[in-house]
């Protein structure tokens, strides 16, 4: 896309491989080989693998919060929450959503730690508003608590590979959230 900076256009290439490849077990050489660069390019605009590896998250997270709010606020709750759990679980960003876990299970241990930065809080404001605007009552809880599940049926689903188990928890979660809502 024509006016990105080298940067966006190397983390778009990155964001890419990772969803297809995944990126745990590769350096940054063969990475960049990859993606047709070169591990200082890398370096000089993440810092390093690490901060590569944040900066893809971050963005991965920008984008699935754009899409969220991007769903047809006209469509009922729960239309609009299975609308975006299929995104969110389809197989196609499973590589990005293995790196999110595994970034924040090694920030928690103290590596990595400015991954947590708003972590949470980037997606509660938007979900709290958008409940709020379906009339669910304590839409800041319910929000997070939407983070908290939809966080942990990601973790089950890239675990188990059950995709039945998790959707029909998903639906449980989405009919307990949507029987909330008066619209």
């Amino acid at each position: 896309m024509t006016g990105q900076s080298p940067r966006q256009r190397l983390l778009d290439a990155v964001i890419a491989h990772v969803a297809e490849h995944g990126i745990s077990d590769l350096s940054l050489r063969e990475l960049a080989a990859a993606i047709g660069t070169s591990h200082r390019m890398l370096i000089h605009h993440f810092g390093g693998k690490d901060g590569l590896r944040v900066a893809v998250v971050h963005e991965v997270e920008q984008r699935q919060r754009a899409a969220a709010l991007a769903i047809d606020p006209s469509l009922p709750l729960d239309e609009a929450m299975r609308a975006f759990w299929r995104h969110i679980s389809d197989r196609s960003v499973w590589g990005n959503e293995r790196l999110f876990f595994e970034l924040y299970g090694q920030a928690l241990q103290g590596r990595t730690t400015e991954f947590l930065d708003g972590i949470v809080d980037a997606w509660l404001e938007p979900a709290a508003l958008l409940l709020e605007d379906y009339g669910v009552p304590e839409p800041r809880a319910t929000a997070r608590l939407g983070i908290a599940v939809t966080r942990g049926l990601l973790l089950d689903l890239l675990a188990t590979g059950d995709r039945e188990g998790v959707d029909a928890a998903m639906e449980a979660h989405i009919a307990a959230i949507a029987s909330r809502s008066p619209r």
